[in-house]
Formats: structure tokens, C-alpha cells, sequence
């Protein structure tokens, strides 16, 4: 199939998990890829996964400069842009007592100012139509322990999916939100959970999935793929959850 045919791509986060299984599945579809990280080993290595044909590039999503730098890379390398994931960002779990303003102001940084700011800086270079896609989560709803600043993150970032749809429509830009469960990726990896206690932790987050295990990078980026595709050009400001029934137990 070539849903993505010829299509500009950018995909932030890019280098592992959710973001690395799109850019495979973008460039399945016929499209152009360009990705972003910011761990230079997993920028090497995707390197490497996506070919030669893939420009991987470094970049803070934490950074309104940086994010204004790639939006100019974007331009350098493709002169417009048809479809961009906003997969980037970071989990951090943990109770309330525990936050700083340090890492409180990080976690919007990364989760809601750098892809805001990016879809802004973005704004010259889209073509018309073309399709913002914002990597958002379940827990936007589910009121999980430990995750305040983590859900707050992406309940903001899913609104934009509703705000920026009735302000962008008019230039011909659809943006729309795929919300994941728990998924198999190295997100998981990075909350600092015991290795002891990491079984459990995975048991007990399985016992709450009707479908019974934890989903697959690859079963989010098809929703991806469609909400970039032209197949869903009369989506606009909508949520597709992903999650294998998690938030039918809320």
C-alpha cells in the first residue's frame, strides 16, 4: 500500500518505541521521513534502521530555539511539509511531595511548549491540505496515582487537538490525537522501577487491560498512519484511543 505516497513527513521522538515503528511504517506507506532524537546512540542506531534516505536529527523537544531550528531544517530539507507527528516527550511517576518546579517545568517543556511552539514555528511551512497528528495518552482520563504531572501534560496537549483544529482549519490543517494505553516500549523502561519490583509493576498494569497485555509500538502507528493519510481528511479535532480496552475500567 502507499497511503503516504510522496508525503513530507516529520516525526518527533523518532528514534525509539512508538516514534521509530511510525517512521517504518511511514516509509512502508511511500513517505518521507524526517525523525528527531536526542540520545545519540538511538539517533546512530536509527540511523541505521531507517536508511540513508531518513534525516535524523538532534533535537531538544524541551527547546522552543531548537524546536524553531528544526522547523527551519524542515524547510532546508523539504521546502513544505505534508504531515508531522508530535510523538516526543517524557513519563516521570511520582508522587505529589516529590515534584520540584525543576522537573514540574520540564515535564510541560517537553510534553506541551516544545511540540506548541514547534506547531508555530511549522505554521509558514505546512502545505495545504496537511495533517498534525499530537502523541497524547490514556491518561489525559484515567486518574492513575503518581502520574499528576504526566496526565496534566497530556490533557493539555490533547486539547490543542480540539483548539488548533477550529483555528487551523482554514489553512487546510487537520490536527488530530492518538491516545495509547500502556505500551511495550523503552518509555517504560525510563520510570525508574526496581528490577525487583518491575514484574509485579507489569502484572498489575496487565490486570488492568481487558485485552490482557500490554500493546505494541507498531499497533499505535497504524492509528498514526491513518491520521496522517488522506483517508482521514474529514478527521478533524478527534482522539483515537488506543489501548486494548484500558480505560473501560476508569
Amino acid at each position: 500500500m502507499s497511503r503516504l505516497q510522496g508525503k513530507r513527513t516529520l516525526i518527533t521522538g523518532g528514534t525509539s518505541g512508538i516514534g521509530l515503528e511510525t517512521a517504518k511504517q511511514f516509509l512502508a506507506e511511500g513517505a518521507r521521513v524526517v525523525v528527531t532524537g536526542n540520545d545519540p546512540d538511538r539517533i546512530a542506531k536509527a540511523q541505521i534502521e531507517l536508511g540513508k534516505d531518513v534525516l535524523v536529527l538532534r533535537a531538544d523537544s524541551g527547546s522552543v530555539v531548537e524546536q524553531q531550528r528544526l522547523a527551519q531544517a524542515v524547510v532546508d530539507h523539504y521546502g513544505r511539509l505534508d504531515a508531522a507527528f508530535l510523538n516526543a516527550g517524557i513519563s516521570v511517576w511520582v508522587p505529589i511531595e516529590g515534584w520540584t518546579e525543576q522537573m514540574f517545568d520540564r515535564s510541560f517543556d517537553i510534553n506541551v511548549k516544545g511540540p506548541y511552539f514547534l506547531i508555530q514555528a511549522l505554521l509558514p511551512v505546512f502545505a495545504n491540505p496537511a495533517s498534525i497528528v499530537l502523541n497524547t495518552s490514556i491518561n489525559a482520563h484515567v486518574g492513575a496515582a503518581r502520574s499528576s504531572v504526566y496526565a496534566a501534560t497530556k490533557a493539555a496537549l490533547l486539547n490543542l487537538s480540539k483548539t488548533l483544529s477550529g483555528e487551523l482549519i482554514e489553512r487546510g490543517i487537520r490536527v488530530n490525537a492518538v491516545s495509547p494505553g500502556p505500551i511495550d516500549t523503552p518509555l517504560y523502561d525510563k520510570l525508574g522501577i526496581p528490577d525487583a519490583y518491575r514484574e509485579q509493576v507489569n502484572k498489575d498494569i496487565v490486570a488492568t487491560i481487558p485485552y490482557g497485555r500490554f500493546g505494541k509500538p507498531e499497533e499505535v502507528a497504524k492509528a498514526v498512519v491513518y491520521l496522517a493519510s488522506d483517508e482521514s481528511k474529514w478527521t478533524v479535532g478527534s482522539e483515537m484511543v488506543v489501548d486494548g480496552g484500558r480505560t473501560l475500567n476508569r
